[in-house]
């Protein structure tokens, strides 16, 4: 084989390498797996939506039914408002709750619609009422770690303070008394 050929097929197993980690690419940031028909759009509000972002998956019991359209911040209730797309094969009543998971420890954030009891469904241009904001892994580590601080306080004020008594035939002693 020539210096050509062998450049050659060089060239043509970069580009089968580079068209490979593309489409990896867009496998993992969601782009390629959009098996949604017409849809619906309805809106939630959240205090915190964490990592959500633009097209990631609305799931209910693990089944794909839609994708996150859009997220804006409304400076008067100071919350995120996430515009969802429903397939339209799906209907949810209007009772609907929506929750914001992570996938995995660290993985990426959907959002999870567990469906309510109402007869009535959500249409074109509803509202979810009832959310779940994200849990963020930061704060959760934070109030852990304020709550072990404020028992190693509470622990420190209790043996700073009188000793308690105990009673012992019909007598009171304190604890650390050397009759005791």
């Amino acid at each position: 084989m020539d210096r050509m050929t062998i450049d050659l097929w060089v060239g043509i197993f970069v580009a089968l390498g580079l068209a490979a980690l593309l489409g990896l690419a867009m496998k993992v940031g969601n782009l390629t797996s959009s098996k949604i028909g017409d849809t619906y759009s309805v809106t939630a509000s959240f205090e915190n939506i964490g990592s959500l972002k633009p097209h990631a998956p609305v799931k209910s019991a693990g089944v794909v039914v839609g994708r996150v359209d859009n997220i804006n911040f409304d400076s008067k209730t100071f919350e995120a408002i996430v515009t969802i797309n429903i397939d339209k094969r799906y209907s949810f009543p209007k009772d609907t709750f929506a929750n914001i998971y992570t996938a995995g420890l660290l993985g990426e954030q959907y959002l999870g619609l567990e469906a309510g009891g109402d007869e009535s469904t959500l249409k074109n241009g509803d509202k979810i009422t009832h959310t779940q904001d994200a849990v963020v892994l930061e704060k959760m580590i934070s109030q852990f770690l304020f709550s072990k601080a404020s028992e190693t306080n509470d622990a420190e004020t209790k043996s700073d303070s009188k000793p308690a008594t105990v009673k012992a035939d019909g007598k009171s002693t304190e604890l650390g008394d050397p009759a005791f």
